[in-house]
């Protein structure tokens, strides 16, 4: 058993990454049911969240089913921060974690996300400040260092441990690599195993497949893994892994009917939280990934992504069953 403050999870859990215009509600509730152990909300702005912006305050609904779950801030100002743990607070989840590895420009140019990985200290700060301002565990989620000539993870792990922070995630990219080349675990196994580091260490980056998964399970000997983009449009990868970890054998992959209904779920809930109009739009971009493989899939999903009535859609859910009834998926 792996214990994040009093939150209990199993044996080498499978977390679900924060992923921006991914990890909403309806999308964690797709993965929860396939097996995810812990999920977090998409990143929120601390700046955003004090001034009461909608976006961002929507972002803060959880659901009683999607237990535990942690909601993931970022910011670069010290009393923007703690304060806005505060707020966080309010929704009570199981733990606030804080974002210091997001790579994308019009984050780290406000000194936030990843842009704090060039200034340890403030990085300590920030954190401190959350701490402070809530009685939530906390956790952190960042990345090897800026580039290659500064990986500093490892005083990072101490003193982000000594300064009260209760786990650790690490993609095991750097900054300047952002979602490029390969991830080198070996530099979390190095934190995993310092003497003094005595807080969970999961593993970000490159988790693909149940084979992949157990290979980095025996080899690096960390605490979990954490998945992101693999989980998009294939919430199916927690139960493979956590399959193939206990039996060493491969589930069959998902059959068209899984994917269609794991689609059609998404859309669902997608319309009954963000409304008819923007639930039925921003599924569009989810239906490449659903149907990934599928032979002749692209005049379906024309249809798919140009209808707007819901009513019209479920009907193209059913007709797309019927027309792939004896496939099968290789």
């Amino acid at each position: 058993m792996i214990k994040i403050g009093n939150i209990e999870l199993p044996d080498h859990p499978l977390l679900l990454a924060p992923m921006e215009d991914v990890s909403d509600p309806p999308f964690r509730r797709l993965c929860k049911e396939h097996g995810a152990d812990l999920m977090y909300s998409e990143f929120i702005s601390s700046e955003g969240l004090i001034r009461d912006a909608m976006k961002s305050r929507m972002k803060l609904d959880i659901f009683d089913y999607e237990r535990p779950i942690g909601i993931q801030i970022f910011g670069g100002d010290e009393e923007a921060m703690g304060l806005s743990a505060k707020i966080v607070e309010t929704v009570k989840p199981d733990l606030v974690d804080i974002n210091f590895g997001c790579p994308v420009k019009k984050v780290v140019s406000k000194g936030a996300g990843a842009g704090v990985l060039k200034d340890i200290d403030l990085m300590v700060r920030l954190t401190k400040a959350v701490i402070d301002g809530t009685s939530l565990p906390v956790t952190v989620k960042t990345r090897l260092g800026w580039d290659d000539d500064s990986i500093n993870i490892d005083e990072v792990a101490e003193r982000l441990q000594d300064v009260g922070v209760q786990a650790l995630t690490i993609h095991a990219r750097t900054r300047s690599q952002m979602y490029k080349g390969s991830a080198d675990w070996t530099h979390v196994e190095r934190i995993k195993k310092n003497p003094r580091i005595k807080i969970p260490i999961f593993g970000n980056g490159d988790i693909d497949s149940a084979q992949k998964a157990l290979e980095y399970k025996e080899r690096f000997g960390l605490d979990g893994m954490m998945i992101g983009r693999a989980a998009i449009g294939y919430p199916w990868i927690f139960n493979e892994i956590k399959h193939f970890f206990e039996t060493g054998q491969t589930l069959a992959p998902p059959t068209i009917k899984d994917r269609l209904d794991a689609a059609k779920n998404h859309l669902i809930w997608s319309m009954e939280w963000k409304g008819e109009r923007l639930g039925i739009v921003e599924m569009r971009r989810h239906y490449t990934n659903y149907f990934k493989g599928v032979h002749g899939f692209k005049p379906h999903r024309m249809k798919l992504v140009t209808e707007d009535d819901p009513i019209v859609l479920m009907d193209l859910f059913d007709q797309i069953g019927d027309y792939y009834h004896n496939y099968v998926m290789e």
